[in-house]
C-alpha cells in the first residue's frame, strides 16, 4: 500500500511517499481502508521533533512512529475475531493518536476503541477533519471547563480546527459565544453562530473590561495574568494551545493563581476518547455542529500540506485525501 512515511525529524521535505506492507488486523483490531486524512498540530510536533520533551513520547533521535497521520475516515474491509462493534462495510472515523498513528496511508489496522461510526450526514472527508480537533474542543469545553448553559464563554483562536469546533460546541451547549479571531476570518465564526466577534488586529479583548465565565485559549500570546483580568469571579480559563511561553505560564502561575483565588487556571491535553467522538458524532447528525475545512490535498500532495498548515493561517481544517 502507498503511505507517507517519516524517518527523522526535520522540515515537510521528511515525508515521503513509499509502499509499505499493507497491515494484518489482529484479532482485536479493525482493517480500515482510509480515504481521508488530516493535519493537526501532533503531526507537526511529530515531524518536527519539537519541542523537544516531546520526543520522550515520540522517539528521542528519531521518530517512534513512522507513518504519522491521526485523524482518519474510511471503511471497514476486515475485523478481528474479537471484534464486537463493527463489520466489513461500516463508515468509520476515529483518531489513532493513542495507538501509533499510522493515518497517512492507504490502510490501517486499530483497536475498535479507537473508531466510531461516521456521522451519516457527511462525507468522508469533513469526518476526517472531526476526532483529534472535535473531541479536543469537547473536552476542553465541557470536562476541564466544566461550561454550563448562559455562561459567557469566549474563544481565543475561534476560526482554526478546534476553535470552529469550539464556538459550535458551546453553542450547542447553551453557552452565549464570543469569538476572536482575525479581520478576514469574522464572516467563518458569524456564519458559525458565534454571539460576538473580536477582530483581534482591531482590539484587545483583555482590555475591553468584558469578563468572562469561560475562557478557550487556542491560539494566541498574551500573558496569564490578562486573561486573569478577563475572568468573571469563579471564571475559567483552560490553555488549548498558543505560544510556549504562554503554555510554560499556564503550568507554573496557573496552579498558584488556582490555590490562592477564586479564578482558575488551566492547562490541557487531549485524550482520545470514544464516547467523545460518538458525541461529537451525534451534535454532527443533530446538525448543531459542522467541519470546517479550508482546503484539501492529495498524499501526493503531504509536503504543501504541511507547509500551509505549518504556517498557522488555516481557516478550520485541512484534509488529506487518499
Amino acid at each position: 500500500m502507498k503511505a507517507i512515511v517519516c524517518k527523522k525529524y526535520g522540515s515537510p521535505e521528511v515525508l515521503e511517499l513509499t509502499e509499505v506492507e499493507k497491515p494484518t488486523p489482529y484479532d482485536h483490531q479493525v482493517l480500515v481502508k482510509i480515504h481521508a486524512s488530516s493535519v493537526n498540530y501532533g503531526n507537526l510536533v511529530l515531524m518536527k521533533g519539537e519541542p523537544f520533551l516531546a520526543r520522550f513520547a515520540f522517539g528521542l533521535f528519531t521518530p517512534k512512529y513512522s507513518i504519522p497521520g491521526g485523524d482518519i475516515a474510511g471503511r471497514v474491509e476486515a475485523v478481528g475475531k474479537e471484534v464486537k462493534q463493527f463489520q466489513p462495510g461500516d463508515e468509520v472515523f476515529g483518531d489513532l493518536a493513542s495507538c501509533g498513528w499510522g493515518g497517512f496511508a492507504e490502510y490501517v489496522s486499530v483497536p475498535e476503541s479507537a473508531l466510531a461510526l461516521k456521522p451519516a450526514n457527511i462525507s468522508f472527508e469533513e469526518a476526517a477533519s472531526v476526532p483529534m480537533a472535535g473531541v479536543t474542543a469537547l473536552q476542553a469545553l465541557r470536562g476541564k471547563g466544566k461550561i454550563m448553559p448562559g455562561q459567557k464563554v469566549l474563544i481565543h483562536g475561534a476560526s482554526g480546527g478546534v476553535g470552529t469546533f469550539a464556538v459550535q460546541i458551546a453553542k450547542a451547549l447553551g453557552a452565549e459565544v464570543t469569538g476572536v479571531c482575525s479581520t478576514s476570518n469574522l464572516e467563518i465564526l458569524q456564519s458559525l453562530g458565534a454571539d460576538h466577534l473580536i477582530d483581534y488586529k482591531k482590539e484587545d479583548f483583555t482590555q475591553t473590561g468584558q469578563r468572562y465565565d469561560l475562557i478557550l485559549g487556542v491560539n494566541g500570546n498574551q500573558p496569564i495574568s490578562a486573561y486573569k483580568r478577563s475572568l468573571n469571579p469563579n471564571g475559567t480559563f483552560v490553555h488549548v494551545g498558543g505560544s510556549e511561553t504562554q503554555m510554560f505560564q499556564a503550568m507554573i502561575k496557573g496552579p498558584w493563581i488556582s490555590m490562592t483565588g477564586n479564578k482558575k487556571i488551566s492547562t490541557f491535553l487531549q485524550r482520545p476518547n470514544q464516547k467523545d467522538l460518538k458525541d461529537i458524532k451525534e451534535l454532527i447528525e443533530a446538525r448543531k455542529v459542522k467541519p470546517v475545512i479550508d482546503r484539501s490535498y492529495t498524499l501526493d500532495e503531504i509536503r504543501e500540506a504541511f507547509k500551509y498548515f505549518g504556517e498557522g493561517h488555516a481557516r478550520g481544517k485541512v484534509v488529506i485525501t487518499i
